[in-house]
Protein backbone atom coordinates (compact mmCIF):
# COMPACT_ATOMS: atom_id res chain seq x y z
CA UNK A 1 0.00 0.00 0.00
CA UNK A 2 3.25 2.10 -0.68
CA UNK A 3 0.90 4.14 -3.01
CA UNK A 4 -2.16 4.99 -1.23
CA UNK A 5 0.92 6.10 1.68
CA UNK A 6 2.50 8.55 -0.52
CA UNK A 7 -1.14 9.37 -1.86
CA UNK A 8 -2.25 10.66 1.66
CA UNK A 9 1.31 12.77 2.31
CA UNK A 10 0.75 14.47 -0.43
CA UNK A 11 -2.28 15.85 0.58
CA UNK A 12 -1.53 16.55 4.09
CA UNK A 13 1.96 18.56 2.64
CA UNK A 14 0.03 19.95 -0.23
CA UNK A 15 -3.12 20.87 2.21
CA UNK A 16 -0.94 22.58 4.75
CA UNK A 17 1.11 24.45 2.35
CA UNK A 18 -1.87 26.04 1.44
CA UNK A 19 -3.25 26.40 5.11
CA UNK A 20 0.17 28.37 5.73
CA UNK A 21 -0.22 30.51 2.54
CA UNK A 22 -4.17 31.05 3.09
CA UNK A 23 -3.82 33.90 5.34
CA UNK A 24 -1.78 36.06 3.44
CA UNK A 25 -4.27 35.93 0.21
CA UNK A 26 -6.56 38.71 0.09
CA UNK A 27 -10.26 37.88 0.65
CA UNK A 28 -10.73 38.90 -3.26
CA UNK A 29 -8.06 37.03 -4.77
CA UNK A 30 -9.31 34.06 -2.54
CA UNK A 31 -12.53 34.36 -4.59
CA UNK A 32 -11.45 34.57 -7.76
CA UNK A 33 -9.46 31.64 -7.23
CA UNK A 34 -11.88 29.36 -5.93
CA UNK A 35 -14.10 31.07 -8.94
CA UNK A 36 -11.48 29.58 -11.21
CA UNK A 37 -11.11 25.87 -9.16
CA UNK A 38 -14.85 25.37 -9.48
CA UNK A 39 -15.14 25.57 -12.98
CA UNK A 40 -12.03 23.37 -13.15
CA UNK A 41 -13.79 21.03 -11.15
CA UNK A 42 -17.11 21.65 -13.17
CA UNK A 43 -15.15 20.33 -16.39
CA UNK A 44 -13.74 17.51 -14.49
CA UNK A 45 -17.14 16.29 -13.15
CA UNK A 46 -18.54 16.51 -16.85
CA UNK A 47 -15.88 14.72 -18.58
CA UNK A 48 -15.90 11.80 -15.99
CA UNK A 49 -19.96 11.88 -16.01
CA UNK A 50 -20.00 11.28 -20.31
CA UNK A 51 -17.86 8.23 -20.01
CA UNK A 52 -21.17 6.34 -18.67
CA UNK A 53 -22.30 3.69 -21.05
CA UNK A 54 -25.31 2.87 -19.72
CA UNK A 55 -27.81 5.91 -18.52
CA UNK A 56 -29.90 3.79 -16.94
CA UNK A 57 -27.55 2.85 -13.91
CA UNK A 58 -26.53 6.53 -13.58
CA UNK A 59 -30.38 7.36 -13.22
CA UNK A 60 -31.22 4.59 -10.91
CA UNK A 61 -28.15 5.34 -8.74
CA UNK A 62 -29.02 8.88 -7.97
CA UNK A 63 -32.28 8.26 -7.15
CA UNK A 64 -32.05 5.19 -5.07
CA UNK A 65 -28.69 6.68 -3.84
CA UNK A 66 -30.15 9.51 -3.00
CA UNK A 67 -33.36 8.30 -0.65
CA UNK A 68 -30.79 5.72 1.03
CA UNK A 69 -28.80 9.33 1.82
CA UNK A 70 -31.50 11.16 3.21
CA UNK A 71 -32.92 8.38 5.26
CA UNK A 72 -29.46 7.58 6.84
CA UNK A 73 -28.98 11.89 7.25
CA UNK A 74 -25.67 11.21 5.59
CA UNK A 75 -24.86 14.93 5.21
CA UNK A 76 -25.96 16.26 8.55
CA UNK A 77 -23.74 13.45 9.81
CA UNK A 78 -21.27 14.82 8.01
CA UNK A 79 -21.59 18.27 9.23
CA UNK A 80 -21.63 17.11 12.71
CA UNK A 81 -17.93 15.30 12.08
CA UNK A 82 -16.94 18.75 10.72
CA UNK A 83 -18.13 20.59 13.98
CA UNK A 84 -16.87 17.79 16.34
CA UNK A 85 -13.74 18.57 14.32
CA UNK A 86 -13.79 22.26 14.58
CA UNK A 87 -14.50 22.13 18.04
CA UNK A 88 -11.05 20.19 18.86
CA UNK A 89 -9.00 22.39 16.89
CA UNK A 90 -11.11 25.42 17.89
CA UNK A 91 -10.97 26.49 14.23
CA UNK A 92 -14.21 28.79 12.58
CA UNK A 93 -13.32 27.13 9.25
CA UNK A 94 -15.93 25.33 6.95
CA UNK A 95 -14.49 21.76 7.92
CA UNK A 96 -17.27 19.73 6.81
CA UNK A 97 -17.80 21.28 3.37
CA UNK A 98 -13.90 21.01 2.80
CA UNK A 99 -13.90 17.71 3.66
CA UNK A 100 -16.86 16.28 1.72
CA UNK A 101 -15.78 18.19 -1.37
CA UNK A 102 -12.32 17.25 -1.25
CA UNK A 103 -12.85 13.65 -0.55
CA UNK A 104 -15.69 13.61 -3.31
CA UNK A 105 -12.73 15.17 -5.94
CA UNK A 106 -9.68 12.93 -4.32
CA UNK A 107 -11.32 9.62 -3.95
CA UNK A 108 -14.03 9.37 -7.47
CA UNK A 109 -12.84 8.50 -10.26
CA UNK A 110 -10.77 5.48 -12.67
CA UNK A 111 -7.33 6.46 -11.74
CA UNK A 112 -8.24 6.09 -7.50
CA UNK A 113 -10.42 2.54 -8.13
CA UNK A 114 -7.20 1.02 -10.60
CA UNK A 115 -4.49 2.84 -8.69
CA UNK A 116 -5.55 1.36 -5.41
CA UNK A 117 -6.00 -2.69 -7.28
CA UNK A 118 -2.93 -1.76 -8.99
CA UNK A 119 -1.37 -0.68 -5.77
CA UNK A 120 -2.62 -4.32 -3.85
CA UNK A 121 -1.11 -5.72 -6.72
CA UNK A 122 2.41 -4.29 -5.51
CA UNK A 123 2.57 -1.75 -8.79
CA UNK A 124 1.73 2.00 -7.31
CA UNK A 125 2.70 3.83 -10.26
CA UNK A 126 -0.65 5.41 -10.68
CA UNK A 127 -1.05 6.39 -7.33
CA UNK A 128 2.21 7.92 -7.74
CA UNK A 129 0.90 9.90 -10.75
CA UNK A 130 -2.06 10.86 -8.35
CA UNK A 131 -0.02 11.96 -5.64
CA UNK A 132 1.07 14.78 -7.72
CA UNK A 133 -1.84 15.96 -9.03
CA UNK A 134 -3.51 15.65 -5.45
CA UNK A 135 -0.90 17.02 -3.54
CA UNK A 136 -0.23 20.35 -5.95
CA UNK A 137 -4.30 20.50 -6.24
CA UNK A 138 -4.83 20.35 -2.01
CA UNK A 139 -2.48 23.87 -2.21
CA UNK A 140 -5.47 26.02 -3.93
CA UNK A 141 -8.40 24.14 -1.66
CA UNK A 142 -6.92 24.60 1.72
CA UNK A 143 -5.57 28.60 0.82
CA UNK A 144 -9.57 28.81 -0.31
CA UNK A 145 -11.34 25.91 2.00
CA UNK A 146 -9.46 25.45 4.92
CA UNK A 147 -8.47 22.61 7.38
CA UNK A 148 -11.38 20.51 5.76
CA UNK A 149 -9.10 19.17 2.46
CA UNK A 150 -5.94 17.58 5.33
CA UNK A 151 -9.17 15.95 7.14
CA UNK A 152 -9.61 14.25 3.17
CA UNK A 153 -6.64 12.27 3.49
CA UNK A 154 -8.40 10.05 6.20
CA UNK A 155 -10.82 9.48 3.43
CA UNK A 156 -8.16 8.78 0.73
CA UNK A 157 -5.95 6.82 2.93
CA UNK A 158 -9.39 4.79 3.86
CA UNK A 159 -10.82 4.58 0.56
CA UNK A 160 -8.09 2.96 -1.32
CA UNK A 161 -6.29 1.24 1.01
CA UNK A 162 -9.49 -0.79 1.41
CA UNK A 163 -9.69 -1.58 -2.22
CA UNK A 164 -5.86 -2.17 -2.07
CA UNK A 165 -6.26 -4.85 1.01
CA UNK A 166 -9.19 -6.31 -1.15
CA UNK A 167 -7.22 -6.19 -4.62
CA UNK A 168 -7.88 -9.45 -5.94
CA UNK A 169 -11.29 -9.63 -4.57
CA UNK A 170 -11.75 -5.78 -6.07
CA UNK A 171 -9.85 -7.31 -9.26
CA UNK A 172 -13.01 -9.63 -10.10
CA UNK A 173 -15.92 -7.02 -9.13
CA UNK A 174 -14.84 -3.72 -10.05
CA UNK A 175 -14.66 -4.58 -13.54
CA UNK A 176 -14.65 -2.36 -16.30
CA UNK A 177 -17.91 -1.54 -16.78
CA UNK A 178 -18.45 -1.07 -13.16
CA UNK A 179 -15.63 1.36 -12.72
CA UNK A 180 -17.01 3.46 -15.50
CA UNK A 181 -20.52 3.84 -14.60
CA UNK A 182 -18.84 4.50 -10.84
CA UNK A 183 -16.62 6.96 -12.71
CA UNK A 184 -19.58 8.73 -14.50
CA UNK A 185 -22.00 9.15 -11.59
CA UNK A 186 -19.25 10.27 -8.92
CA UNK A 187 -18.58 12.53 -12.13
CA UNK A 188 -22.22 14.03 -11.42
CA UNK A 189 -21.00 14.39 -8.21
CA UNK A 190 -18.28 16.71 -8.65
CA UNK A 191 -20.58 18.74 -10.64
CA UNK A 192 -22.76 19.36 -7.90
CA UNK A 193 -19.79 20.21 -5.53
CA UNK A 194 -18.78 22.82 -8.55
CA UNK A 195 -22.22 23.90 -8.27
CA UNK A 196 -22.36 24.17 -5.03
CA UNK A 197 -18.62 26.23 -4.92
CA UNK A 198 -20.01 28.69 -7.41
CA UNK A 199 -23.67 29.16 -5.02
CA UNK A 200 -25.85 28.47 -7.87
CA UNK A 201 -27.54 26.26 -6.09
CA UNK A 202 -27.08 24.03 -2.59
CA UNK A 203 -27.41 20.46 -3.79
CA UNK A 204 -27.08 17.77 -0.60
CA UNK A 205 -23.85 15.90 -2.31
CA UNK A 206 -23.21 13.94 1.03
CA UNK A 207 -26.79 12.57 0.86
CA UNK A 208 -26.05 11.34 -2.76
CA UNK A 209 -23.36 9.56 -1.72
CA UNK A 210 -24.43 5.93 -2.07
CA UNK A 211 -25.35 6.61 -5.92
CA UNK A 212 -21.66 5.39 -6.48
CA UNK A 213 -22.00 2.28 -4.65
CA UNK A 214 -25.24 1.49 -5.91
CA UNK A 215 -23.69 2.16 -9.25
CA UNK A 216 -22.29 -1.16 -9.19
CA UNK A 217 -25.14 -3.88 -8.15
CA UNK A 218 -26.78 -1.44 -11.06
CA UNK A 219 -24.20 -2.24 -13.84
CA UNK A 220 -24.33 -6.24 -12.96
CA UNK A 221 -27.39 -6.21 -12.45
CA UNK A 222 -28.14 -3.93 -15.82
Amino acid sequence: MIGNIVNTIAILIGGSLGLFIGDKISESLKDIVMQGLSLAVLLIGLKMALQTQNMPVVIFSLVLGGIIGEFLSIKTNLDRLGDWIESKLDSESEIAAGFVHTSLIYCVGAMAITGAIQDGLGNPSTLYSKSLLDGFSAIAFSSTMGPGVLVSAISVFLYQGSIALLAGWSQQILIDPVITEMTAVGGLLIVAISLNLLEIVNIKVGNLLPAIFISIFLVYLF
